[in-house]
C-alpha cells in the first residue's frame, strides 16, 4: 500500500539533515525568537547522558532508518483506532521528504502555550492559519505554502552533509500533551500514545519509547536524537 508521500507525482522537498544548528537557523528565522528554544543533540539514551542536554526539553525528535520493520509495524498502526486528546497539534504528511519540517511543526504545535512565537511571523500565522483544520487539511495547507517551501529548502542545503533527495530515514517527534506522551509521525494515521508523562519526564520517557524502537532495528546505526529545550533566562 503505498503512502501519500509516496506518489510519483507528489512534491518532493530535500530532507532536512539532523543538525541542530541548521534546525535552529531554520526555527529562529521564521519566527522562534532566539532567547526561547533551541535545538540540541542528545548524544545517548543512558541516564547520565541525558543528564547533559539542557532542560526544561520541550520535544524530543527523532531520525531513524526506514526498514521492513518500521513498515510493517506502520500498517499495524493504521488498522488500530488511536484516541487522543482533541489540544494534540497532528498533520499528515503529503510531501516527500518533509518529515523534518514536519517534525519541527509538530513540536512547535504543541508547545505554543509553552513559548512565544514572534507575532506575525511564518510560524504565528502558519498556527493560526491550521488550528482549525483537520490532519489532511493542514499537509495540504504546507503542500501549498511556497514561504515554507524556500525556506526548507535553505535548510536543507545549509547541511554538511550533500542534500540528496533520495533517503531511507525518517523523522518523527515525541511530545507531551495533557499528562500524555504523543509520538507524531506524518505517515502514520494519526498519534500514538505512550502512556503518561509530564514536562519533567518528557525526555526520558521519550528516551524509553526511543529505545525500544532501536532493539526492534538492532542491526542499524542510523539514528539521531535532537531534543528542543526552552532556554531559561530573564521573563520565563
Amino acid at each position: 500500500m503505498a503512502t501519500l508521500d509516496e506518489k510519483p507525482s507528489a512534491k518532493r522537498w530535500l530532507p532536512l539533515e539532523a543538525n541542530p544548528d541548521v534546525m535552529n537557523q531554520f526555527l529562529w528565522g521564521l519566527g522562534l525568537p532566539v532567547d526561547e528554544a533551541e535545538c540540541c543533540d542528545v548524544y545517548g539514551l543512558d541516564e547520565e547522558l541525558l543528564e547533559m542536554v539542557p532542560k526544561p526539553v520541550v520535544a524530543v525528535l527523532f531520525l531513524y532508518p526506514m526498514t521492513t520493520e518500521t513498515e510493517k509495524e506502520r500498517l499495524q498502526q493504521e488498522n488500530e483506532k488511536t484516541e487522543h486528546s482533541s489540544k494534540v497539534y497532528f498533520m499528515k504528511q503529503t510531501v516527500g521528504n518533509a518529515c523534518g519540517t514536519i517534525g519541527l511543526l509538530h513540536a512547535l504545535g504543541n508547545i505554543t502555550s509553552e513559548i512565544k512565537l514572534v507575532e506575525g511571523s511564518f510560524f504565528d500565522k502558519f498556527f493560526k492559519s491550521t488550528a482549525s483544520l483537520d490532519p489532511l487539511q493542514r499537509a495540504v495547507f504546507l503542500e501549498n505554502d511556497r514561504e515554507m517551501e524556500v525556506a526548507h529548502s535553505m535548510a536543507a542545503t545549509a547541511g554538511e552533509t550533500e542534500a540528496s533527495d533520495n533517503v531511507d530515514t525518517h523523522f518523527i517527534c515525541f511530545a507531551c500533551v495533557e499528562g500524555e506522551l504523543y509520538e507524531l509521525d506524518g505517515r502514520k494515521s494519526g498519534p500514538v500514545s505512550h502512556g503518561p508523562s509530564s514536562p519533567n519526564t518528557l525526555l526520558r520517557d521519550a528516551a524509553k519509547a526511543i529505545q525500544s524502537m532501536i532493539q526492534k532495528n538492532p542491526d542499524s546505526l542510523n539514528f539521531n536524537v535532537i531534543a528542543i529545550s526552552k532556554k531559561s533566562g530573564p521573563g520565563h
